[in-house]
């Protein structure tokens, strides 16, 4: 449903105070002008810069129009006896710190009851005095949909050639998912100078630009693939799977939990994953999310939650889970409770949305996580990442020697209880130093000895209760491997 058909049904039904949630000021007032002309309705605009227009007239501005008291007295003015009149108050929300403000506002919207008077605030968050919290309504102006940026794209793109192809298309208004009209716009404009044509490469170059502006999002756009890993066979078989194209449409995958020993591949899987499936891959940071102003975090939870919706499909990856929510069930964090209200409206999330995003969550320490954020149906599965056994440890060193250029048959140093990181610092110290492997070896000392108890303890919990990331089934911590076709023992001499 398009912002003027949400707007229409909450005139007809009287709301005489609206909170139009947008970030696209202009393309909103353009819509609602629209709206107005076709339903014979009065508009009159107001702002800081400009003052009070009345949309339709001679560009006419009332006296003493900057003052923002002044536009809601203006209202009333407005009323005729058997019309509707709406006031669109642009950024309003700067002016609600003031009490003469609020209740002259909340006296308008009582008063357009009887006269059908309309107060529209026009801002990009929802704050509301807490006067005001029942009288107004909030509707959400939605970012662009598939269609309207292909008519934006159909717009700039007006010369022979300009336009590419219909595959080609698809994978310009997939990369502009998540982009307002302006951005899109902008975007297109910029790969027509450069190309002569539209091209995704530009628009996910801007896009990674607007994300990081924002402070609330990343783009990930590394070029790691599975083969990059050396194991986790299991876990890219069920992933690939879940986001196989050509799915059944009601089947929405939702993501994985990964835990597991630092230095297993956690992370480095959840990157690689968006190049294997083509989907971009958003890095979520929830500790840049925390604000210092009263209810500036739940804002900037929402922000990133909205675009991350209109990106999908994609990849959403939070790294160490466990710092950013460990105590929020309690409320020991000492924030007021900040902590635990982001991790209810992410849980929300999780378990709710419906837009085709496959959740990549990563955690070391899952004591740390309270027990609901893993429950059924919030993730597809959760998975351990142990040490690599020896097959999969073979395959990580065949890939860093090749990576630092290091000569593949040399004496390797004893790996018990290395992690992929520990053999890559390996390989890439006896890279930087001019050593060999085993000289470069005396430099690693393997988080299974700096924290042994620890991991010890991570993979107690995880046996029986994980899913296994290298083999299919459960995790156990008696079996590591398989030989001759059936699963083994742990032996204490290897890993």
């Amino acid at each position: 449903m398009t912002l003027a058909e949400r707007l229409a049904e909450y005139v007809r039904a009287c709301f005489t105070g609206l909170w139009i949630h947008s970030i696209e000021p202009d393309d909103a007032v353009a819509e609602i002008a629209a709206l107005c002309r076709s339903e014979h309705w009065a508009l009159a605009t107001w702002d800081i810069e400009r003052g009070l227009a009345f949309v339709g007239a001679e560009a006419a501005v009332a006296p003493g129009a900057p003052d923002p008291l002044g536009a809601i007295h203006a209202l009333g003015a407005l009323a005729t006896p058997d019309g509707t009149s709406l006031l669109v108050v642009r950024n309003f929300h700067r002016f609600l710190g003031s009490a003469e403000i609020v209740q002259a506002v909340e006296a308008r919207i009582s008063q357009g009851r009887n006269d059908r008077t309309f107060v529209i605030v026009l801002a990009p968050l929802v704050q509301l005095p807490v006067e005001l919290e029942r009288h107004f309504a909030v509707i959400e102006h939605e970012l662009p949909t598939r269609d309207d940026i292909a008519r934006i794209a159909q717009s700039v793109a007006i010369e022979p050639g300009e336009l590419p192809s219909e595959p080609e298309l698809g994978a310009v208004l997939d990369a502009s998912a998540g982009l307002t009209r302006i951005e899109a716009e902008n975007a297109f404009s910029l790969a027509l100078v450069r190309h002569g044509k539209l091209q995704p490469d530009v628009i996910w170059e801007l896009k990674g630009q607007a994300l990081k502006a924002s402070g609330l999002l990343k783009l990930h756009r590394g070029t790691e693939r599975f083969t990059d890993l050396g194991g986790l066979a299991a876990l890219q078989q069920f992933c690939t799977q879940a986001l196989r194209p050509g799915r059944a449409a009601n089947v929405r995958a939702r993501g994985v939990l990964l835990l597991g020993v630092p230095g297993t591949g956690k992370s480095a899987f959840a990157k690689a994953l968006g190049n294997e499936t083509g989907r971009p891959t958003l890095i979520l940071d929830i500790g840049s999310l925390l604000g210092s102003l009263v209810g500036e975090t739940e804002r900037r939870v929402r922000d990133a939650l909205r675009t991350i919706d209109a990106m999908a499909p994609c990849i959403v990856f939070v790294d160490e889970l466990e710092k950013a929510l460990g105590g929020a069930a309690t409320g020991s964090n000492g924030d007021s409770g900040v902590g635990t209200r982001l991790f209810g409206t992410l849980l929300s999330w999780l378990n709710d949305h419906e837009s085709d995003v496959f959740f990549v969550g990563t955690s070391n320490d899952v004591s740390k996580l309270p027990p609901e954020f893993a429950r059924a149906e919030r993730f597809d599965g959760t998975f351990f990442l142990d040490l690599p056994g020896s097959r999969e440890k073979a395959m990580i060193w065949q890939i860093y020697l090749e990576r630092f250029g290091l000569n593949r048959q040399q004496a390797r140093p004893g790996d018990r209880d290395w992690t992929g990181a520990e053999i890559r610092a390996c390989c890439r110290l006896a890279a930087l130093l001019g050593v060999s492997l085993v000289d470069a070896a005396q430099h690693v000392v393997p988080v299974a000895v700096t924290a042994g108890e620890s991991v010890e303890r991570l993979r107690q919990w995880a046996s029986g209760r994980c899913l296994d990331a290298n083999r299919p089934g459960l995790y156990c911590r008696d079996t590591v491997g398989e030989k001759h076709g059936r699963k083994v023992r742990r032996d204490p001499s290897t890993n």
